[in-house]
Formats: C-alpha cells, structure tokens, sequence
C-alpha cells in the first residue's frame, strides 16, 4: 500500500490524474475505489455499523447507498443527516444514492439525498411496466429529465443505471441509445454498469465513444469465463477492465463502485476485498 501511495505522489501521470478524475487520486494521492452497499446488503440487516467498519477497514472509501426508505424518509433506517455524518467519520463519505422513484414524490426524495451531502441519486431499476413498447421508453427518457431538473434545482444530479433489458431491441431500436439521445446531458448522466452492458452484448467503450462525456457513474463488476456468466470478484473474470478504465476522461467518469450482486462460494466481505485488492494495485487506475 505505502509503494503504491509514493507511486502515485511522484509520478506525472498521477498528479494529472488528481485535477481530472478524483475518482482515481485525490489530494491524498490515495485511490478513490467506492462501493455499492447492495453488495453487502445481507450483512448490512444484520448489524449496519459493523458491516460499515468492515468495509471501511477493507479500504474503500466511498460508498453509493441503495437503503432510502421513501415512507419514512430514513437511510438504513437513519436520518439522511445522520447517516451522512456516520459514513464520513468512518472515512467512507457518501457520493451517491440509488432510489427507484416517480415524480410525485421527487422533490422530497431528492431533497433528503441532497442533504447527505451525495453528488448524485440514480434510478437504478427500470419497472417493467415502462419498457413494453417504444413510447414506454421515450415517456421515461421525458421523465428522466424532469427529475434531472428537479435534481438540479437540489445541488445534486440525476442518472440513470442500466441493466441488460435496455439492450433487447424494441422495433429495431435500442432502448438504451433512446435513452442516452433523448435526455439533456446537462440534467440526466449515466451510471454504466459494466457487468450488464457486456451481459447485453456490447462493449462499454463503444459507447463511451459514441456518447461521449455522458457516464460519470461506473459500476465495476466482473463476470465468470464460463458459459453461466455469473458474477466474480473483480479482476477474476473475463471483463477487460485495461481497456475501459483506457477511455475513462472519453466516458467523462468521475466516480466508481464496486458492485456484486449475488455471491457463490465466498462470503461477500472475501469478495469485495478480493475486488478492493485488484483495484488497489491496478496500474490503469
């Protein structure tokens, strides 16, 4: 770790990278690797303080939430506030929050995210009852943008995170292009989910190239080299993360999490350090 850390302070390449991407080196000189708590999410009902220690302890040092409870207005169950402070003095501050919801109630839900101090709250899901058909798409592309407004007006900004549905052409198009063509960049970014991007057939790069500067958000997640294309711990799979993490400023990225979704023979605390220590000592980052 104290190699990698003078490593990063006394090259060029790393300096430049504090000013553009402090995703990737902050002042410290420390990467910043975030992660999703739906990773640990089954820990997390457990005991929420020692779960959050536990990944602090790990290394990570930014996490996304995707614990906002729209009827009480709580995250994990606490006052935005006082999680946010909880999470900063764990060294683990909160840089984004997903919450699946409507715009009849947008304004206090991305109200009580601003709050935390998060730069960003996502819709990370998709209903299906929004994807059936072309004008299904296109009236949430429209809605998006209305919470990208409302965000806006918060201090904070609106995204959208994809799954693999948003790559099944719907009358020959492809829903997610509909996405990414028919949102205002300045109101709506992307949180590319790398895992489920290749899941649906396409390269991430391709489309950092097509749409440049609209993917802030990364989800880094990797997936198994046999047929079942299960999850894995990052930098065990076959995702070529070299190659994306090449186009980074292309993709316009500022912020990454860690993300798995289900686990198969480790326990999720092995995983995301299996995943934590990849990255740490990855050179591209």
């Amino acid at each position: 770790m104290t190699n990698r850390r003078d490593f990063l302070k006394t090259t060029a390449m790393a300096t430049a990278a504090s000013f553009v991407f402090p995703a990737i080196a902050g002042n410290s000189g420390k990467k910043t690797i975030g992660l999703q708590l739906y990773t640990v999410r089954d820990k997390i009902k457990l005991d929420l303080k020692s779960t959050l220690e536990k990944v602090a302890g790990i290394g990570y040092n930014s996490v996304e939430a995707a614990g906002y409870n729209i009827a009480d207005g709580t995250f994990y169950g606490m006052d935005p506030k006082a999680f946010a402070t909880m999470l900063k003095e764990l060294g683990i501050p909160l840089h984004s929050s997903h919450t699946v919801f409507e715009p009849d109630v947008a304004e206090k839900v991305i109200a009580d995210a601003a709050s935390t101090g998060a730069k960003y709250i996502i819709y990370p899901f998709l209903p299906e009852q929004f994807r059936t058909n072309l004008d299904g798409w296109k009236t949430t592309a429209d809605k998006f943008n209305k919470l990208g407004e409302i965000a806006k007006r918060n201090g904070i900004q609106f995204g959208y995170h994809n799954h693999a549905f948003e790559f099944e052409k719907v009358d020959g198009q492809i829903p997610y292009d509909l996405l990414l063509s028919r949102t205002d960049p300045s109101l709506v970014t992307f949180e590319m989910d790398l895992y489920w991007v290749t899941r649906g057939g396409y390269n991430p790069v391709d489309y950092f190239k097509k749409y440049p500067g609209r993917f802030q958000l990364w989800h880094v997640k990797d997936m198994v080299k046999t047929d079942d294309m299960f999850f894995a711990p990052v930098g065990s799979g076959r995702i070529d993360f070299a190659s994306i993490f090449a186009e980074k400023q292309t993709a316009g990225m500022k912020y990454f999490f860690v993300e798995q979704d289900s686990f198969k023979n480790l326990d999720p605390f092995e995983s995301i350090e299996m995943s934590y220590n990849y990255l740490s000592r990855a050179s591209y980052l």
